[in-house]
């Protein structure tokens, strides 16, 4: 990346990765529940609250403690350069189930509960709020703290009550004269002998009334604020809220949909990818996200390798697009398998905006948004699986949606891989940083550095295509055969640090840098 003023910032070195810790991690011969399997992870905007949602419709929020034990607030941590390496401690805060499985019996369709996509919204008032989505139905979430009402004590202590003049008291009068004394009814109304009074048995006294206090003690509460449902006919595949705070959008294969968070029973369909006849149809939409600043600016990747920026002020119905980024093909290398790999998985916008990530099978690629020619860098994933692309169609591979993160900063890009293996790449003009690490049980022992050098595109002096990881060979650091049973498809960049949350099957691993 180049810098605002048209100078090339330098490089920065690598950084020195470490394991920070694991939540989850499976002890040897375990087998992972497929319902345990984390489908989603996201920091929220401080960085201070970790969500992941899993196959079997749960989310586990987790809460950052180092911050707090150190006495540091919010504010002070700002004012620490981004480079500056604190060793980040989560811990478990609570979790909840967010959706449940369903069957749709106009289709004859079984909906699973799996979570799809979380997004974090503003908090209000101490109260986190999120969204979260399967297949069909979105829904926002509001975890509170709530202080805890319980029983103290129960109106039996005779002892007590008799001195304290309680309702509880034995010695209760039974004759209308001492009852009048006590502000009571005239005789006419009370016409009733003593032995009425003794309901229940033993006098009022025995009335058993608990005393309910509350307690200075907190439960975190998840409640289901409101439900977006039936808006849409295929498979959520993102959500994305608007920087306004107050809309988010919902995207499936051939739809996207504008939300207010305030409404639940209507929604606007704002980009319609449906051709009159589906026969017609040759590609669907992959992955939707919102400027992070613009909240009139949406991109939307597809499944042909293209990228749509998209201005929701210029039609109530986006079916044009104001740019179109999309990387033209070399001759001669359309093979079966072009449009497969090409297919966008995830996108994602830097901090500041003017950078966008795209994730296909085998490349990462940077995009400026003020440049459509081409990306301004490609980094490679898996060029090493291209003599094997046979298998993995064979296997099913080949479709995996592998997730891409960026970090604050911007200077560093990320994704994951096979093997549980996840890639880091530099992103600024000359680095080499090219780091494969592994989420396992031992995560400290494989660290593999690999050496590449950037190579500039021949076909445009504007664009710096650089080729980083493509010598990767297709064994691990101790000579093993990747596994692609085992694959890393969710990770998140923390907004302020280095510092990478990961998915390997139902484990979460925390790195620092």
């Amino acid at each position: 990346m180049n810098g605002s003023d048209g100078d090339v910032v330098a490089a920065p070195s690598p950084l020195d990765w470490k394991f920070s810790q694991v939540f989850g991690e499976r002890t040897a011969g375990e087998e992972v529940q497929e319902v345990d399997i984390i489908s989603a992870i996201e920091f929220d905007k401080s960085g201070d609250h970790l969500a992941t949602g899993d196959r079997g419709g749960r989310v586990v929020l987790f809460e950052r403690t180092d911050t707090k034990e150190h006495g540091g607030s919010r504010r002070d941590l700002e004012r620490m350069d981004y480079l500056v390496s604190r060793h980040p401690e989560f811990r478990y805060k609570t979790e909840f189930q967010s959706h449940e499985p369903e069957f749709d019996y106009l289709k004859s369709l079984e909906i699973e509960e799996k979570i799809n996509k979380i997004r974090w919204c503003q908090t209000a008032n101490g109260a986190l709020f999120l969204l979260s989505t399967n297949d069909k139905t979105i829904k926002f979430w509001k975890v509170q703290e709530k202080k805890v009402k319980k029983i103290s004590e129960m109106n039996t202590d005779l002892g007590k009550s008799n001195g304290n003049g309680s309702i509880a008291s034995s010695s209760v009068s039974t004759s209308p004269s001492s009852y009048r004394a006590n502000g009571g009814c005239s005789d006419a109304s009370l016409s009733f002998s003593s032995n009425e009074l003794s309901f229940p048995p033993g006098g009022i006294s025995s009335l058993r009334l608990p005393v309910v206090v509350t307690s200075n003690e907190t439960s975190l509460m998840a409640r289901c604020r409101r439900v977006y449902a039936h808006a849409h006919d295929y498979h959520i595949n993102s959500i994305s809220n608007n920087s306004d705070g107050e809309t988010f959008v919902s995207a499936d294969d051939l739809r996207i949909n504008l939300w207010n968070l305030e409404i639940s029973n209507q929604s606007f369909n704002i980009v319609d990818v449906k051709p009159a006849n589906m026969e017609d149809l040759t590609e669907v939409i992959t992955a939707a996200e919102f400027h992070p600043t613009h909240c009139n600016t949406l991109a939307y990747s597809s499944s042909k390798g293209s990228i749509r920026l998209i201005d929701l002020r210029q039609s109530a119905l986006c079916d044009t697009h104001s740019k179109l980024f999309e990387e033209q093909e070399a001759p001669g290398s359309r093979s079966f398998f072009t449009e497969i790999i090409a297919s966008i998985s995830d996108i994602k916008f830097g901090k500041d905006g003017r950078y966008l990530l795209s994730r296909d099978y085998m490349t990462l690629k940077l995009w400026d948004i003020n440049m459509d020619s081409g990306p301004v860098s490609t980094f490679q994933v898996h060029e090493y699986l291209r003599p094997k692309l046979c298998d993995l169609y064979e296997n099913d591979s080949i479709f995996d949606k592998f997730e891409c993160c960026l970090s604050g900063d911007g200077q560093r890009v990320a994704t994951g891989s096979y093997s549980n293996l996840f890639r880091v790449f530099g992103s600024t003009a000359g680095s080499t940083e090219a780091t494969t690490l592994e989420a396992s049980k031992n995560p400290m022992r494989r660290q593999v550095q690999t050496p590449s050098r950037p190579t500039r595109s021949l076909s445009s002096s504007l664009t710096r295509v650089v080729r980083r990881g493509a010598e990767s060979p297709g064994i691990d650091a101790n000579g093993n055969s990747f596994d692609f049973t085992t694959k890393l498809l969710h990770l998140a960049w923390h907004p302020s640090e280095n510092s990478i949350a990961c998915a390997a099957a139902n484990s979460l691993y925390m790195y620092y840098a």
